[in-house]
C-alpha cells in the first residue's frame, strides 16, 4: 500500500480539458510541470456579478445555491464537482485542487439578492458544488460573511461540508437556529484515519467533523450527517458504526448517497484505486458496475443518487436499518421562511 500524494493531494493526474481544444503536455524535465503534485495552491478572483444559482433538478431538495469558492482544496477524490473546473478552462485533476477561484463579493452580491424586491423568501443551500467552508475560508471568511446577511434577513439556509470549520460560525448558525432558518449536515464518509487521509486528504478528519456535529447539537442547531459517498467495497462495511457515532454525538437525521463517476472523475479514482488499494481495485469497481447495470456511471435522474440491483438494495436495507435503530431515519425539519425581513424595512408575512 502506497503513502498519500505529497502535500495532501488528492490525485495525481491533470487529465486534458475535454472541452479545450488544445492543451500543453510537459516532460518531467520542465520546470513548471503543472501535473506536478507539490506545486503550491493558486487562488483566482472570480468576478462573477450574480451569487445565486439556480436548480431544477429533481435529485436534490433545494432551488437555489450559493457557491462562494470554485474548485475545492479538500482534494476529496470521489468528488462530483470535478468536472465542473471543465468549464472554466481548468483539468478536474490536480487543477481542480490546486486552482481555486473566489467570489470575493459574495456577501455583497447576496445582500443586494435578497433585498430586490422580486426575491422571494425560501431556502439557500451553501454550497451545492464545492465545499464552502474549505480551507482558504479560514482567512476569506466569505462564508461567514454570506451567513451574516443571512442572519440579517433570516432567510433560511441549509449547509453541507466535510470541515469541522463550521463550528467557528455557531454564534450566527445559532442565531438562525432560534429562528428555525439553518440546518447544517456534516458529510462523514469513514471513520478510518487512514482511509480519510488519503481519500479526502486536506478536509477534517472524521473525529473533528464528529466533534462539530457535538457542537453544534449543542447550540440547538439541527444537524444530519450525510454518508456522501458510499463507495461499494471500500466504505459501504462502516454505514452502521457513522451513524452510531453520528447520533452519539448529537446529529438527528442521516441520508446517503452512492458515488458518482462521471467523466473524467472515472479516470482519476480508478488511478487512486490502482495506487492506494490495488488489492481492491476489482472488488470495488465490480460492486460499483453491479449497482450501476455494467457500468461505473449513471446519469438518470432518480437513479444517479442510489443505483439500482442487488448491492444497491443491500446497501439500502443496511443504512435504513441502521439509521432506523439510531433514531436518524428522518429528515431534518423543514426550515421556515416566516420571519424573513428586509433591514430598514417590516417583517415580511408569507401566509
Amino acid at each position: 500500500m502506497s503513502t498519500p500524494d505529497r502535500d495532501g493531494r488528492g490525485t495525481r493526474l491533470n487529465p486534458a480539458n475535454r472541452y479545450e481544444r488544445l492543451h500543453v503536455e510537459h516532460s518531467a524535465s520542465d520546470d513548471l510541470d503543472p501535473s506536478d503534485d507539490a506545486a503550491p495552491t493558486e487562488v483566482f478572483r472570480d468576478a462573477s456579478k450574480t451569487i445565486l444559482a439556480e436548480n431544477d433538478s429533481p435529485d436534490v431538495g433545494f432551488r437555489f445555491s450559493l457557491n462562494p469558492y470554485r474548485g475545492c482544496e479538500h482534494g476529496c477524490i470521489y468528488c462530483y464537482a470535478r468536472p465542473s473546473h471543465e468549464y472554466l478552462g481548468f483539468s478536474a485533476g490536480l487543477d481542480f485542487e490546486r486552482k481555486i477561484l473566489v467570489k470575493t463579493g459574495a456577501p455583497a452580491l447576496l445582500r443586494a439578492a435578497l433585498s430586490a424586491p422580486r426575491w422571494q423568501p425560501q431556502v439557500v443551500a451553501l454550497s451545492g458544488n464545492t465545499d464552502c467552508y474549505q480551507p482558504i475560508e479560514r482567512q476569506l471568511r466569505l462564508t461567514r460573511g454570506c451567513l451574516s446577511v443571512f442572519a440579517e434577513f433570516r432567510n433560511p439556509v441549509g449547509i453541507i461540508t466535510k470541515s469541522a470549520l463550521v463550528a467557528r460560525d455557531i454564534d450566527l448558525l445559532g442565531e438562525l437556529a432560534r429562528q428555525d432558518a439553518v440546518h447544517v449536515n456534516v458529510s462523514i464518509t469513514t471513520l478510518e484515519a487512514d482511509l480519510a487521509r488519503r481519500m479526502e486528504p486536506r478536509a477534517s478528519t472524521p473525529e473533528r467533523r464528529l466533534q462539530a456535529v457535538a457542537t453544534l447539537a449543542a447550540a440547538g442547531v439541527r444537524v444530519g450527517v450525510m454518508i456522501a459517498p458510499v463507495i461499494p467495497g471500500l466504505n459501504d462495511h462502516e454505514i452502521p458504526a457513522i451513524l452510531e457515532r453520528a447520533a452519539a454525538a448529537g446529529a438527528c437525521s442521516a441520508a446517503w448517497t452512492l458515488v458518482r463517476l462521471a467523466s473524467p472523475l472515472d479516470q482519476l479514482f480508478v488511478d487512486w484505486l490502482e495506487k492506494h488499494y490495488p488489492e481492491r481495485l476489482l472488488r470495488v469497481l465490480g460492486r460499483l458496475r453491479s449497482c450501476r447495470s455494467g457500468a461505473l456511471n449513471d446519469t438518470r435522474f432518480s437513479h444517479r443518487m442510489r443505483g439500482e440491483g442487488e448491492y444497491a438494495a443491500q446497501i439500502r436495507s443496511l443504512f435504513m436499518l441502521a439509521a432506523r435503530r439510531r433514531g436518524l431515519d428522518r429528515p431534518l425539519p423543514a426550515l421556515n421562511a416566516a420571519a424573513f425581513r428586509r433591514p430598514g424595512g417590516t417583517q415580511i408575512s408569507l401566509w
